[in-house]
């Protein structure tokens, strides 16, 4: 045998072990449990005023975290004057973004609708349970049946159509549900589980101003996308009202629940290294809402990867990029509330309070965030179809964009 007929036959082993399924690792499913007081978060405290009540009063509760805390309010603030990216146009921008999805906080639920039986049910639903008789029981299922997949599809796609990328449905748990709320009008208050079922989506964040994180143009898009879905949830919620059903939004700065973990339950991505959801098609290049409901629906199978796992457990490129070095290189470790990969919230906003922009490095650096095309939907899918290629990606990324990828440059058009 040649030389050459050697090389080849080699070459076509290894094309075989890279290509042949071989899906290699399973991850363990966290058992989640429901811990998550909205007053913890970030975006909580740094709504706190110094020697305001809730400020006396969480710190009381809290004492750890007062010492922590200074280190982002020694910092100039997202969005200010004085942050290292700080831009007008972008900031601007940004900030309108973020101002106008309090626009849809009115409509967030129907006055006087808290959970319980809708008002007013469908009228095709009324017309069936008038006319079914006892003997007619089981058929009348079969057509409930059939009217919540019709349903279900309906919303779908009306959700893709209004601008998502991704739309799912799962019946809600305890643990999506955030104990306590901490966000304005919603601070202290006891959290409740009101509606079955929850419609989770996603809306994609533009590739090339993403890529400029951590400056101005990342925090634009970010916010841009959160108005988009503002609008989407809010749009789907009175769709579902005008059928005589109960729904509620859950959208940037009003959230009852924590969206990525009804979305993974609702089928759309599984949660990744650095906290987020991975969605099998964009990665963490996403922002998600949700509508929760009493409409009659049909849920989705919930979404569990191994193939994605194995990935964020082998890349730790989003650790070894992170700014603040708030993501961890470990494994999955059991916190409170299920086995995780556990971010430092607190590292990570004072860096954001220090930038003035939202970061998004990690998400902007992970080769599940490329552009759609051929070659990296390709990638995509060896990653998801055997083990070996998954470790060679992680090679072939570093090599074409670097372990360490600098920040793309903003665009002319956005002027400092």
């Amino acid at each position: 045998m040649t030389g050459i007929s050697i090389a080849l036959a080699i070459l076509t082993i290894i094309l075989l072990l890279l290509f042949i399924p071989m899906k290699g690792k399973s991850y363990e499913k966290p058992l989640m449990s429901r811990h998550i007081d909205e007053r913890d978060t970030m975006f909580s405290r740094n709504e706190l005023k110094p020697g305001s009540d809730r400020y006396n009063e969480y710190y009381a509760m809290r004492p750890g975290n007062l010492e922590k805390d200074s280190q982002f309010r020694a910092k100039p603030g997202l969005l200010s004057e004085g942050t290292t990216y700080y831009n007008l146009m972008a900031f601007a921008a940004a900030d309108a973004s973020f101002e106008a999805v309090s626009a849809f906080f009115s409509m967030r639920e129907k006055e006087g609708e808290k959970g319980g039986v809708s008002p007013s049910p469908s009228p095709s639903f009324k017309l069936r349970r008038s006319e079914v008789s006892e003997d007619g029981a089981e058929e009348e299922m079969k057509g409930r049946r059939g009217d919540n997949v019709r349903l279900a599809k309906f919303i779908k796609e009306w959700g893709k159509k209004l601008g998502a990328h991704s739309v799912g449905i799962t019946e809600m748990k305890d643990y999506h549900y955030y104990t306590t709320g901490g966000r304005k009008e919603r601070y202290g208050v006891p959290v409740s589980n009101e509606h079955k079922y929850g419609i989770a989506f996603t809306v994609e964040m533009d590739h090339e101003l993403t890529a400029t994180a951590p400056q101005g143009g990342a925090v634009m898009e970010s916010a841009r996308q959160y108005l988009n879905s503002g609008m989407i949830a809010t749009q789907m919620a009175l769709t579902l009202r005008n059928m005589g059903y109960q729904a509620k939004t859950h959208i940037d700065a009003n959230y009852d629940v924590i969206c990525p973990l009804v979305a993974k339950d609702a089928g759309l991505g599984e949660i990744g290294r650095m906290g987020l959801l991975m969605t099998p098609r964009l990665g963490p290049r996403v922002r998600i809402a949700v509508v929760t409901t009493d409409a009659p629906l049909v849920a989705d199978k919930p979404f569990h990867s191994d193939q994605i796992l194995d990935f964020c457990t082998v890349c730790k490129k989003c650790a070894a990029v992170c700014p603040s070095a708030s993501i961890p290189f470990g494994d999955r470790e059991e916190q409170e509330g299920g086995l995780r990969w556990k971010i430092d919230q607190v590292s990570c906003f004072s860096f954001w309070c220090q930038a003035g922009t939202d970061c998004g490095r990690c998400i902007s650096v992970c080769p599940y965030s490329h552009k759609s095309n051929l070659p990296h939907n390709f990638v995509r899918w060896g990653i998801s179809n055997n083990f070996l290629f998954r470790r060679l990606a992680v090679k072939l990324d570093d090599l074409f964009y670097g372990r360490k990828p600098k920040e793309n440059k903003m665009p002319d058009w956005i002027d400092g």
